[in-house]
């Protein structure tokens, strides 16, 4: 069977093009959150989420900011397997997940939501 140099030259052009598709597919920019100015205001305010992976309540804590969670300054406590708590969190006294610790010292345990949040952090909330 005999191809075509033109034939050849449009199935390396395709490959090419499949190749560098899938590449670039995980390095693509990403706009900002809806909650990312809202969580940095968080961190930079000094105020942190102890809380365990396996805590459906911390679940939420982390689905409600969504991608944003990644500013969150956020503190694991569990061990793997539930084999106990970081030193982190032994030496913080953290008692129940999630807990919330504002700059000011005031903890609150618990979900709590984005106006919770904001009136104990100073960080407003834009929608």
């Amino acid at each position: 069977m005999k191809i075509k140099k033109s034939s050849l030259t449009v199935l390396l052009i395709i490959a090419i093009f499949i190749i560098m598709g899938c590449s670039t597919s995980g390095n693509s920019v990403t706009a900002p959150s809806q909650y990312d100015s809202f969580a940095k205001c968080l961190s930079a305010n000094g105020v942190k989420m102890y809380g365990a992976y396996w805590c459906p309540h911390c679940v939420n804590q982390k689905q409600m900011f969504g991608d944003s969670f990644k500013f969150v300054n956020y503190i694991e406590c569990s061990l793997p397997n539930r084999a106990g708590q970081t030193q982190a969190c032994i030496d913080a006294k953290i008692n129940a997940y999630p807990t919330w610790e504002f700059a000011d010292g005031n903890r609150i345990e618990g979900e709590l939501s984005f106006e919770q949040v904001s009136q104990n952090s100073n960080c407003k909330l834009e929608k």
